[in-house]
């Protein structure tokens, strides 16, 4: 029974010591989680062949002493006897174990899953930039590729045609049914980019719409319709935008494929979900190169 009780002891003393010298800097770790949960496997495993063992051999040799309970079922009675020492000890050790841990051994102000993930995410982020630094415009079109694969093929399909009309047609700047759309019903999609946003029906006569519309549709191709002018205050003589007024109608420059990826955008087709913080700004500035491959 001494042993058992040594034992126990020994075994809280251990477990508290490992978790405290694994759980802390002492073997400057960077994976002293995984460390902690193999310690404790291995002192699961060590408690069991312990227990395994001793009771085994008890059963083969001891015999039950003591004084019997009144009560019995079939001739078979319980002893009175106290729970044994190490028991007891072990029981209250392993509470205490579990409190220490629970409120001061587990780094639960210093660590998180969701705060391992930023700063790994973080740190590949910068190895990304670096290696990336200046990127030519086949890595960049090659890059910006995959990334439409992954990301954006789902929607406007692999050949960035949209998918029988169901996301937006890739391959031009824009339909003549979303340059009618934004004309009637106004656009605000990119509120920080260009905060006066557009505002609806700057054009309210239906032919002049028509002309419009299809003038930036084909491409700013062939004579302007003289009621684009009203346009040209805010996009531009050429239809390239201003900075902070209005967006590059003509082709799909960095500015437009970063500030839809970060707003999302409500059009004609419907709407398209934001996509903040999935790409950096280098595999953003390669999406926009490859889009504006598929045009060309």
């Amino acid at each position: 029974m001494k042993s058992m009780v040594i034992g126990g002891i020994i075994l809280i003393i251990a477990l508290i010591a490992g978790t405290y010298f694994v759980a802390g800097d002492a073997f400057n770790s960077d994976d002293y989680i995984n460390s902690l949960t193999m310690l404790g496997a291995i002192a699961i495993i060590t408690i069991t062949v312990f227990v395994a063992l001793k009771y085994v051999n008890q059963i083969k040799n001891d015999k039950a002493t003591g004084e019997l309970a009144e009560d019995n079922w079939d001739g078979i009675g319980e002893y009175k006897n106290p729970i044994p020492t190490g028991w007891g000890l072990a029981f209250i050790g392993v509470l205490v174990w579990l409190f220490w841990y629970w409120s001061f051994g587990y780094p639960t102000n210093g660590f998180s899953q969701i705060g391992q993930w930023n700063e790994e995410t973080i740190e590949y982020n910068k190895k990304f930039a670096s290696k990336w630094e200046n990127p030519s415009d086949e890595t960049l079109t090659a890059m910006g590729e995959s990334l439409f694969l992954v990301q954006c093929a789902p929607c406007h399909g692999v050949d960035a045609e949209g998918i029988g009309g169901k996301a937006q047609n890739l391959t031009h700047r824009m339909s003549k049914e979303s340059v009618e759309y934004a004309i009637r019903n106004g656009a605000n999609n990119f509120k920080a980019e260009y905060p006066a946003g557009m505002p609806p029906m700057m054009l309210s006569d239906d032919a002049e719409i028509d002309a419009v519309s299809s003038y930036v549709a084909g491409g700013f191709k062939g004579e302007q319709p003289a009621a684009f002018g009203v346009c040209a205050g805010c996009h531009g003589a050429d239809g390239k935008g201003i900075d902070y007024v209005a967006p590059n109608i003509v082709s799909y420059d960095d500015a437009v494929v970063m500030a839809t990826l970060t707003n999302g955008k409500k059009g004609s087709i419907g709407i398209m979900p934001s996509f903040k913080g999935r790409l950096n700004p280098t595999q953003e500035k390669a999406l926009a190169t490859y889009i504006r491959s598929l045009g060309e």
